[in-house]
């Protein structure tokens, strides 16, 4: 399975975003690098797909899927993709607050701590749907890992498309995520031109 390897801080400077974006508290003392030159619009189309895809820990091959999904359905194509990309199951795990981080929900599903419906999905990248019940495994519950991670992220606001149970350590999909969702800053548009030149 391929990897980015990339050191997370260093990516967030080179594609302008705040490490929060990716569910890291630490504020980075140096600003964007502004570059020596205006970038071309084509640099700016090419920079907002890789800030989404570096977002969501998905590779190349794995989104331009997900954008060939977005373009069959009904509405506006970057809607659609955001909606698909927010419907991921280890990011669905990160924004009811079982994971600090996108990479840490993705290493809780992968390693079989997480329930859908009851049953074990261990495939970070499974669409859920609304009416699905996502759930923390019985023996995770328990750890002291799990409690240290719902006590870091108790504060943290879960969207109006989930409903999430705290003490349960489960949550239900109510229906797809909207544009307004989004926690972070997007042109997704700009994705949208990129792809169908």
């Amino acid at each position: 399975m391929a990897r980015n390897m990339q050191p997370i801080l260093k990516r967030c400077r080179t594609l302008g975003i705040t490490p929060t974006a990716m569910g890291i508290d630490k504020t980075s003392k140096r600003n964007p690098r502004p570059g020596r030159r205006k970038p071309s619009q084509y640099g700016i189309q090419l920079t907002e797909k890789q800030k989404v895809k570096f977002i969501y820990g998905v590779l190349e091959k794995q989104f331009r899927k997900y954008y060939d999904m977005a373009t069959k359905r009904k509405g506006i194509t970057g809607e659609m993709l955001l909606q698909v990309l927010e419907s991921r199951l280890d990011n669905v795990v990160y924004r009811l607050g079982y994971a600090s981080t996108r990479r840490e929900a993705r290493q809780l599903v992968a390693h079989g701590h997480i329930l859908v419906n009851g049953k074990k999905v261990d495939i970070a990248s499974y669409l859920v749907s609304p009416g699905e019940v996502i759930s923390v495994a019985d023996k995770m519950k328990s750890t002291d890992r799990m409690k240290g991670i719902v006590e870091r992220n108790s504060s943290r606001i879960v969207p109006k498309w989930l409903d999430a149970d705290k003490n349960t350590l489960s949550g239900t999909v109510l229906k797809l995520a909207e544009r307004d969702d989004i926690d972070f800053e997007v042109e997704e548009n700009f994705i949208v031109e990129l792809y169908s030149k």
